[in-house]
């Protein structure tokens, strides 16, 4: 009993110290970006403003031709939003072909491209880079979304949990008269949707949150979404910190907000239980 308890404790004060690595660096820039400028030069380390102000906020916002930061949020949620939904869907669609239809060559299919999955994806740069120029892509919302649409984990995640879905469902449809669309839309979508609640959130986070690519295919400064923006904003701001700290606040609230209304719903999703009573 007390090696159990000597155990409990040390594993809290391991968690203890790791989220703090985590959050610490998170709450010094919210406290930061309500910090005069005036103050964040000082010396001397105060993580609380001695006095908060929302100048920061204000100028990054007013200032819409060398940095528009509104603009930049609202591509991202354009972007974010449609790649959510076209991966829910063609992930949907791809994972019922490869679990409940009979075809040639389809487990071998899938067993490539479970394989692609061990390879590091820079190496998809510059072919992808190359596509999108040839078909006149370039700095437009296209060249980030439809590239991470068919996602193979995301493939494999609503695949096995689909796999677990009982095949006398569609059997019992077919002899109803039912084809093929009508037993995937309304028997089979309904039952997958904690999976692709899951698919969702993390298409959602991950087109959101991503730097690279945008920043390769897009240089059109009005087209860029929020994270390269954020990159040209350290560049604008390297010697007023409070105004880039500001940015990135304003770049992390969509995530922050979505975590806060899903994360029940994420939670259980996760167990990947299909629902079958």
């Amino acid at each position: 009993m007390k090696q159990s308890k000597t155990a409990q404790r040390i594993s809290f004060i391991i968690l203890a110290v790791v989220c703090l690595v985590w959050i610490l660096p998170l709450i010094w820039a919210v406290f930061t970006s309500f910090k005069s400028q005036n103050e964040i030069a000082s010396s001397g380390f105060h993580l609380l403003p001695k006095e908060w102000t929302l100048s920061n906020y204000t100028t990054l916002l007013n200032n819409s031709e060398a940095s528009p930061v509104f603009q930049w949020f609202t591509n991202s949620l354009i972007i974010s939003t449609t790649f959510m939904v076209l991966t829910v869907f063609v992930t949907a669609f791809a994972a019922y072909g490869f679990t409940r239809l009979e075809w040639p060559g389809r487990d071998f299919i899938f067993s490539i491209l479970l394989g692609s999955m061990m390879f590091p994806t820079v190496i998809n740069l510059i072919p992808n880079f190359k596509i999108i120029s040839s078909l006149g892509w370039s700095n437009t919302f296209l060249a980030v979304i439809i590239p991470g649409v068919a996602g193979v984990y995301n493939l494999f995640l609503v695949r096995q949990f689909m796999k677990a879905i009982p095949l006398g469902l569609d059997e019992s449809a077919m002899i109803d008269g039912a084809n093929e669309f009508q037993i995937f839309w309304y028997i089979i979508l309904p039952l997958i949707k904690p999976v692709l609640l899951v698919v969702a959130l993390f298409s959602f986070t991950n087109s959101w949150n991503d730097f690279l690519w945008p920043s390769i295919v897009m240089s059109d400064v009005s087209q860029m979404p929020i994270t390269p923006g954020l990159q040209l904003l350290q560049g604008q701001y390297q010697t007023f910190p409070g105004l880039a700290t500001a940015g990135a606040i304003l770049a992390l609230l969509p995530t922050f907000l979505l975590y806060l209304v899903a994360q029940k719903y994420f939670m259980q999703s996760m167990s990947l239980q299909s629902g079958m009573k």
